[in-house]
């Protein structure tokens, strides 16, 4: 059966609306921010300290590489990590331009090399999102037991501004609604959300009955992949090699840190609520997280400066510099790595067909 390529208009439109988000985000954590605060904190960085956080963040690439070998085991697949690590990083690479693509990107260009069903490897990949959810909620524990005080300043924070705004200012878009006779908001978008959830109970109804028979087959493969962690064969270095990319997570994020004379007195603890922080701003569908993890690094070190006694507005500052550092090195990694992937990969799956043809 041969395949249908994705439609060009809806890569399109996905790319346009990560970018809006991107710019939506990155608009909202820079308003009012004075660039000169900014740019005197990037000039005094040790990006010695940034070198060592990209080492950790390249060492996570070959950890999940590895642990992506021992997934797919069980279902008789022994790939290499060389091949392992490449597909992974052009999965990351694919997710800097259509968000979320990555997951499918990463298993297709693993079939292209070694020739394992993309149904199966993309239930190991589904696999790997659910034992890295329970890592973060790990790490979320850790910061709600260490980092509890920051959370709560940050809190009573946010209610004191807000009791200071009480009176109601509408927005564009609430302006144009009142025009045309709308004054009661709570009931207009109550009424939205039921409207749009209906919608997308009968989208996903309608989809479900003209594609049930490859939902069924892609939902076998997917199981297979997901239950392939109950068939383990050496379990031990499963969770070693999960340990081992959390902790090259953290260290890639907590060092950075130490490059910013603001934040070089930061203890281990703050790392945790760093790295919590910044993966939430990860998971928003923007390009390359930019702006969502801006904004989250600014509220994240507003947090942990108010509960230092120190001035939130330059916890703010401190944290938008924090994410100039840090957000840039993450795209450099994925950037560098991905397109080493591509002629590696290329070069792999010539390999293939030279040895089909033999």
């Amino acid at each position: 059966m041969e395949k249908k390529s994705k439609s060009p208009l809806k890569s399109i439109l996905t790319i346009v609306i990560s970018l809006a988000f991107a710019g939506f985000f990155l608009w909202f954590a820079l308003k009012g921010l004075d660039f000169k605060v900014i740019q005197k904190s990037l000039a005094k960085a040790n990006y010695w300290w940034v070198l060592l956080a990209a080492c950790f963040g390249i060492s996570a690439y070959w950890f999940r590489a590895i642990r992506w070998n021992l997934m797919l085991e069980p279902m008789g697949h022994q790939i290499s990590n060389s091949n392992s690590l490449w597909s992974i990083s052009f999965g990351y690479l694919m997710n800097l331009t259509i968000p979320r693509s990555g997951e499918v990107a990463r298993a297709t260009a693993l079939y292209g090399v070694e020739k394992v069903p993309v149904d199966k490897s993309f239930g190991t990949i589904i696999l790997e999102r659910v034992v890295d959810l329970v890592c973060m909620v790990g790490f979320l524990g850790l910061t709600l037991v260490f980092k509890f005080n920051a959370i709560l300043s940050f809190y009573n924070f946010v209610t004191e501004q807000k009791d200071k705004k009480e009176k109601f200012e509408p927005n564009f878009f609430e302006r144009q609604m009142i025009k045309i006779g709308v004054d009661d908001f709570d009931t207009f978008y109550s009424s939205l959300k039921i409207i749009i959830g209906l919608l997308i109970i009968v989208g996903l109804i309608i989809f479900y009955k003209y594609k049930k028979e490859s939902l069924i087959n892609f939902g076998k493969g997917i199981f297979q992949g997901l239950t392939s962690i109950f068939k383990l064969k050496q379990k031990a270095k499963f969770i070693f090699y999960t340990i081992a990319i959390w902790v090259s997570y953290y260290f890639a994020a907590y060092l950075v840190c130490f490059a910013l004379p603001e934040t070089s007195d930061f203890a281990f603890a703050d790392g945790f609520l760093i790295l919590v922080v910044g993966t939430f701003g990860m998971i928003i569908p923007a390009s390359g997280g930019i702006g969502a993890f801006n904004l989250a690094m600014k509220y994240g070190f507003m947090a942990l400066f108010i509960s230092m006694g120190k001035s939130g507005e330059i916890g703010g500052e401190v944290g938008l510099t924090y994410s100039f550092i840090s957000l840039p090195l993450q795209i450099t990694i994925m950037l560098v790595m991905g397109l080493i992937s591509i002629p590696m990969l290329a070069k792999e799956r010539n390999k293939v067909v030279t040895d089909h043809k033999i």
